[in-house]
Formats: C-alpha cells, sequence, structure tokens
C-alpha cells in the first residue's frame, strides 16, 4: 500500500512511500496483542503494596476472654481481623508482576497494531524534520498542520532529535518514540500516528522475518 508524504505544513508532496504489506497489511492476531499489552501493563507496575497480617501487626498477643460460656466467639487476641486495628485476612504484598513473552509473538503484536492503524487510515508518513530551538509553538504549529491537536498523537522518529523531544514533552497528548522503541501499547494507545519517512524503513527493517 501506498501513502502520500507531507511536509511540516501539512501539504502533500510529490512522494510516496510504499509500505511492505508483510508488516503494515496482516490479519491481525488479537490475543498476541492481547498478551503484549498485558505485559507492558504488568511491567508497569511496582507491586510495592504491603499489607500487615496477624504476625506483623502490632497489639498483645494475650487472650481476650474465656474460650466458652460468654456466648460469643472466640477470639485469639487483639490482633483478631474482625476488630479494629486488627490484622489483615489475606492481605496483599510486595511481589513483581512482570513476565516474559516470546520474541516472536511480541514482532506479531506490534505488527498486528500496525495493521489495525493502517485499516483505521491512523498512520500518516510526513517527511524527516528538525527544530533549530526547543519550541513548544513551533511544534504545535505543526500538529495544527496536521489537525492533530486535542488528540492523541504518536510521532515516531528514527533517531533522537532533542529539540523536537523538549518542544513536546510538556504537551499531555503527544508522544514521541523511536522506530526502535515502537510497541503495540503506544500503537493503539494513539489517535494517530505520524511516521517520519525514514522512521518507516527503520520499523520495516526491525520487523523483517
Amino acid at each position: 500500500m501506498e501513502l502520500e508524504v507531507y511536509n511540516i505544513k501539512g501539504a502533500k508532496t510529490s512522494r510516496k512511500v510504499t509500505l511492505d504489506d508483510t508488516i503494515f497489511g496482516i490479519e491481525p492476531n488479537d490475543h498476541a496483542i492481547y498478551l503484549d499489552v498485558k505485559q507492558h501493563m504488568a511491567n508497569k507496575r511496582q507491586g510495592t503494596h504491603d499489607s500487615l497480617e496477624k504476625s506483623t501487626v502490632s497489639g498483645s498477643t494475650k487472650k481476650l476472654k474465656k474460650q466458652k460460656g460468654t456466648g460469643g466467639a472466640r477470639a485469639g487476641s487483639i490482633k483478631n481481623p474482625l476488630y479494629r486495628g486488627g490484622a489483615r485476612v489475606f492481605g496483599p504484598h510486595p511481589r513483581d508482576y512482570s513476565f516474559k513473552l516470546n520474541k516472536k509473538l511480541k514482532r506479531l503484536a506490534r505488527i498486528s497494531a500496525l495493521s489495525y492503524k493502517l485499516k483505521e487510515n491512523g498512520i500518516m508518513v510526513m517527511e524527516d524534520f528538525s527544530l533549530e530551538a526547543p519550541k513548544t509553538k513551533e511544534f504545535n504549529e505543526i500538529l495544527k498542520n496536521f489537525k492533530v491537536i486535542g488528540q492523541k498523537a504518536l510521532l515516531v522518529m528514527s533517531g533522537v532529535e532533542m529539540n523536537v523531544i523538549l518542544s513536546a514533552r510538556n504537551l499531555k497528548k503527544v508522544r514521541i518514540i523511536r522506530a526502535a522503541d515502537l510497541n503495540t501499547y503506544e500503537i493503539l494507545d494513539a489517535k494517530i500516528m505520524l511516521v517520519t519517512e525514514s522512521s518507516v524503513k527503520e520499523i520495516e527493517k526491525i520487523h523483517q522475518n
């Protein structure tokens, strides 16, 4: 499939980019996408939650009352989970939520997400550009030219352009990512993907069989 190449003013150039159908035109695998996104979200979890159980909560271990004859339930100590300030039953403890996935499955998930995004007309190719200085106003003008102001936009570049990154870091709905760092979650989370010409080649090179 061919896509028009736009300049930073949002106007079409005379060039077109041919996208590899084995990367941007496959039948998406929903389960692979689910697993990859699940792993991405799990790996971001800190897992520092903790709770006090009977062995860790402070309090006397003295038996509160005799075992029988009170008409009430037995109570071993003030740390009983049924009492206010007592222990918690089966509470969470620090743990690592991360898990591993096969590289081929992650690749399948990414190209499935790219194929979905292309079907939704959510990919636009723009010429390579850079900014002379970090200027959020100038970067906002580019977004206006592509009519993506107020939308979740993902700008994919082949390399690190610090002036571009610094210009966009205060914009909540804009993410800038290198083609080498592209992941399934970022692709699906964005409403529109602005992909530079050089990064298209980089994406295809990384995802070739």
